[in-house]
């Protein structure tokens, strides 16, 4: 069994340090992107990369970049990465794992005196989660060509636009040369994220980490049902168009049209639920609400969209409403390559670490970094299957392993 040089006393420190940027009253996190929190957070992890002997930069999407140079400048580089942006109230593992890992991992090759051709970058990705701008995976999105310039005039619940939050963020940031930072085919030799589950298989079975083999992709929706407000104690039930109603037909189906084939990873959620004006004795004016629908299989998610689709017609026909769609994100479900996930099943048995093959049903950055490169996606097993909450928790023993899986399966293609 190989003795790695990885300190798991560093990576708890520094995970414990960026969990108390944001840190909410029940212990949990709260980092939205590009938010003064999440300047502190950038500046600590800045801080981290130096220290691991990482030259610093910022794209101009927002992402931090941490790179160490290798033998040969022509080779494109070797990338680990993910995200330290929180969802609202969130917990302190998502995301912030992969990223710390990636600098452990930096730190164990420069003192072990490792020399490798290719360079090697470190990414804290922007605004994963989309917790301020309700559509995330922005900075991935953009490093591969899929941002354009309406997106970065999306606003956040004060009126901010992601083009003011850029500009003002500092870091050398200019949203007016977002081109100048997409990568292609070529660029990235590979990817590579270690990330919480966010779900029970592991633990359930008692694994410490899992390979990951793909990636459902998430398709996130604005619906909004517009009718007519009226006084809540005189309009007749029969003459009302209430978009509340309407909303809740359509939140219903989506549930049944997601459960109709037991045996489907298929996943649809309705996480926000606006109603204007909102008054407790007033028939809304209209309703607006976010969908998010998941799946391995692309033919079958979008066989449910258009259902979905179908249904909002039919229920504003129905109840004389105005309908809105709108479509902020389309990820393509991505597989992992086959050649990175052997080089991780290789490293869990030299470690003597029994890793099961798995599929993620949370989206990830890896998923747009698919689409120009080679991923690899490590999972580590989070306590309940719980995340998004203050009570997320990893064990960092099983983090530490991880992190060891991946300092092995990077100096393989570095």
């Amino acid at each position: 069994m190989k003795t790695v040089t990885i300190s798991k006393e560093r990576l708890k420190t520094h995970i414990d340090q960026l969990g108390e940027i944001g840190e909410t009253i029940d212990n949990g996190v709260q980092r939205l992107a590009l938010s003064n929190e999440d300047r502190e957070a950038t500046l600590l992890v800045s801080k981290w990369m130096k220290e691991a002997g990482l030259t610093v930069t910022h794209d101009h999407f927002g992402n931090l970049i941490g790179r160490k140079e290798g033998q040969n400048p022509c080779f494109s580089p070797v990338m680990i990465g993910s995200h330290i942006d929180s969802v609202r109230n969130g917990g302190k593992f998502d995301g912030v794992i992969g990223v710390l890992a990636g600098i452990e991992i930096v730190h164990a090759i420069n003192e072990s005196n490792i020399i490798h051709d290719h360079p090697i970058e470190v990414v804290a990705f922007c605004e994963e989660e989309g917790s301020r701008f309700n559509d995330g995976l922005f900075g991935s999105r953009g490093m591969v060509g899929k941002i354009k310039k309406e997106d970065l005039q999306k606003v956040d619940d004060n009126n901010v636009s992601r083009y003011q939050a850029l500009k003002t963020f500092g870091f050398d940031i200019n949203p007016d040369c977002i081109e100048l930072s997409v990568r292609g085919i070529g660029d990235i030799q590979s990817y590579f994220e270690l990330h919480i589950e966010q779900g029970p298989f592991l633990e359930k079975n008692n694994y410490p980490v899992g390979i990951v083999s793909g990636i459902a992709g998430p398709s996130w929706f604005k619906i909004k049902l517009i009718g007519e407000a009226g006084h809540a104690g005189t309009v007749p039930m029969n003459l009302r168009k209430d978009p509340m109603i309407g909303a809740a037909e359509v939140i219903k189906e989506v549930e049944t049209l997601c459960m109709m084939d037991p045996k489907a990873p298929t996943v649809g959620t309705i996480g926000r639920i606006t109603a204007f004006p909102g008054g407790s004795n007033i028939i809304p004016e209209s309703v607006e609400f976010s969908l998010d629908i998941r799946d391995i299989d692309l033919e079958r998610r979008n066989n449910i969209i258009q259902k979905i689709e179908e249904k909002i017609k039919q229920v504003s026909i129905s109840r004389g409403l105005v309908y809105e769609i709108e479509r902020n994100v389309d990820a393509v479900p991505a597989k992992c390559s086959g050649n990175l996930i052997n080089s991780l099943k290789e490293s869990c048995k030299e470690l003597g670490i029994d890793a099961p093959i798995m599929i993620s049903g949370a989206g990830h950055d890896a998923m747009l970094l698919a689409e120009i490169t080679d991923i690899g996606m490590l999972f580590v097993r989070c306590r309940n299957g719980i995340s998004h909450s203050p009570k997320e928790w990893a064990e960092i023993d099983d983090i530490f392993t991880a992190t060891k899986i991946l300092y092995e399966t990077v100096l393989k293609h570095i």
